[in-house]
């Protein structure tokens, strides 16, 4: 007698249930390697940085090295991520997420090593950007490297790597528990993802490494918080919408900048970063504290040891001096120079309020710790990690609630002037369409990868209109994607070519009919329905199918007949129908 399904069920799940352990022992020890890798990275990463940059800046310098030492920074770094590292440029974050969500989990090892190396000399040469966001992307790619090594299959790859980026964090930050927020609500950009115990593992094993190769000195020693008065919410709330729009003018600058940048020919892009370097070495020629990271400020801020007019002067200057820098292409994140103009921004406000109601508020470095988590909710957009990260700076319970109202201040009016997050847009500006929490709650069973088909039928952009009016004379479809060398550019439709023909403009090519830039098109892991609302707001019946991680790569089309196929209206089902119904009557 045959055994029963569920026996057989039984019987199969016994067989692969070794397998299965064994896989998941070997992800724990894999876990476990990349926070300890992640950590003795960072670690190395912070050294180098502090000792090079002690070799450059010595004690008593002349004023002279502040211009030339960040210029000549820029220009060598400048040339080596243009000929040998180009993933290296930037913050790493964006990268991070690119590599998670359109390139399948894979960080190269020469990304790795080329933004080790490139972002230390950056940093030490005193561009003001950040160590942190480039941490996470050698964090991210330390997992890649590991995971493609012992060849794990992309999925399984890509779960390693927001634990490779938690562990960054938890050693460049010295906070593990904001590192794991940090993972899940900006890398991954979801509080509930299955790769949470990986994440939290490999944190608090970089973090043990810190500890132990460091010591466990916090970042930052910040004076024991006190609330004076209640009267001090309502100045946390006002700290909260000059920081939300100042978050926003940083933001838009550092978007318009690089836009400007990137517009640049490309013989010229080994050499755009020495305007970063130049303007930073005239604004160091005159105020030093606007070099480098300037975390050691940070902490004047915090202690109350920095005057009113520095801490005012240093928000302007490391704004342009920040969004500049990254803008033109050196390597350096946004995650610290957020946490400068916040804390700098802060204590200028609680200066201000301190003078005018000295009894009724608390010293200026509270309102600088404040406007740390406030600037970074408004640029970052991760107000839950900038609570927690404040939290575990100070230990201390009182100051999560003046925290709180700030941060969602500056968030509210940040997203409602910003739209787009900072790291979305920088991913935008490089052709990366990252899938945004509107997208993933979208997220279907049916997907256009699905009901996509090969893309056979293409239109060159340099033929006339009456050329592609031959060509498609014999088609079945009514649209077609445009294609140039770099890949699709657009798409145009039968009645757009024969309105043009009409109007006596058969001569025009087709590159003139269409948008380069912001034509329509989906991605193969989108929802089919999102394809449908698409096609009615274009006027269109096909729509091309791009890559995430480069909208010119054509990976495919489209059609309205497609996406009604796989719901099974389908033309046969259509005329079954209408057989049916005329017999009946």
């Amino acid at each position: 007698m045959s055994d029963s399904p569920n026996e057989a069920e039984e019987a199969r799940l016994r067989q692969i249930a070794p397998f299965q352990q064994r896989e998941n022992r070997i992800f724990f020890l894999l876990t476990l390697a990349i926070g300890a890798l992640t950590g003795l990275a960072v670690v190395a990463f912070i050294v180098l940085t502090e000792r090079l940059g002690m070799r450059l800046y010595p004690v008593g310098s002349e004023a002279w090295r502040r211009v030339l030492i960040p210029v000549a920074g820029s220009l060598g770094i400048g040339y080596l991520l243009f000929r040998y590292f180009p993933d290296a440029r930037g913050s790493g974050v964006p990268q991070t997420k690119a590599a998670l969500f359109a390139r399948e989990g894979v960080i190269t090892l020469a990304t790795v090593l080329g933004k080790f190396f490139c972002t230390s000399v950056t940093l030490a040469s005193g561009i003001p950007l950040g160590r942190e966001g480039p941490a996470v992307q050698v964090g991210g790619g330390i997992a890649s490297v590991l995971g493609r090594r012992l060849g794990l299959p992309p999925e399984k790859v890509k779960a390693l790597i927001p634990a490779g980026a938690s562990a960054a964090i938890a050693a460049a930050f010295n906070t593990p528990l904001a590192a794991v927020l940090f993972a899940l609500e900006e890398v991954m950009g979801d509080l509930h993802a299955p790769v949470l115990g990986s994440v939290v593992l490999a944190s608090a094993t970089s973090w043990v490494v810190l500890r132990l190769l460091l010591g466990n000195n916090p970042l930052f020693s910040v004076p024991q918080y006190r609330l004076i008065h209640p009267l001090e919410f309502g100045v946390y709330a006002v700290l909260g919408v000059i920081g939300g729009l100042v978050s926003v003018a940083f933001t838009k600058l550092l978007l318009g900048m690089r836009k400007r940048f990137l517009q640049f020919s490309e013989r010229t892009v080994w050499f755009q970063p020495v305007a970063g370097g130049l303007l930073v070495g005239l604004m160091g020629w005159f105020v030093p504290q606007v070099l480098g990271v300037g975390y050691g400020y940070v902490g004047d801020a915090l202690n109350g040891r920095m005057a009113l007019k520095v801490m005012a002067l240093l928000v302007i200057l490391k704004l342009f001096g920040a969004s500049t820098s990254y803008a033109s292409g050196n390597a350096g994140g946004i995650f610290g120079p957020s946490l400068f103009i916040g804390a700098m921004l802060g204590g200028t406000v609680g200066s201000v309020a301190h003078r005018l109601l000295p009894t009724f508020t608390a010293t200026p470095g509270a309102y600088a710790l404040v406007g740390m988590g406030t600037a970074f909710a408004g640029i970052v957009r991760a107000p839950m990690t900038s609570v927690l990260m404040i939290f575990e700076t100070t230990r201390d319970y009182t100051v999560i609630v003046p925290l709180m109202i700030s941060n969602l201040v500056s968030f509210f009016i940040s997203s409602r002037l910003q739209r787009q997050p900072i790291y979305t847009a920088l991913a935008f500006q490089d052709g990366i369409h990252l899938p945004t929490a509107e997208t993933r709650q979208r997220h279907r069973l049916h997907q256009v990868a699905q009901a996509m088909r090969a893309a056979t039928e293409v239109l060159p952009s340099h033929i006339g209109i009456f050329e592609a009016l031959e060509r498609v004379s014999s088609s079945t479809l009514r649209a077609w994607p445009v294609t140039d060398r770099r890949g699709v550019i657009g798409v145009i439709k039968l009645a757009t070519l024969e309105r043009a023909c009409a109007e006596g403009t058969s001569a025009k090519q087709l590159s003139d009919l269409v948008d380069a830039h912001t034509f329509p098109h989906v991605h193969a892991d989108q929802a089919l329905d999102l394809a449908l609302e698409r096609m009615g707001a274009a006027d269109l019946d096909l729509l091309p199918v791009v890559s995430r991680a480069d909208m010119n790569k054509l990976e495919g089309v489209i059609t309205l007949q497609d996406l009604l196929n796989s719901f099974g209206v389908s033309p046969i089902a259509q005329r079954s129908s209408v057989a049916k119904a005329v017999k009946i009557t």
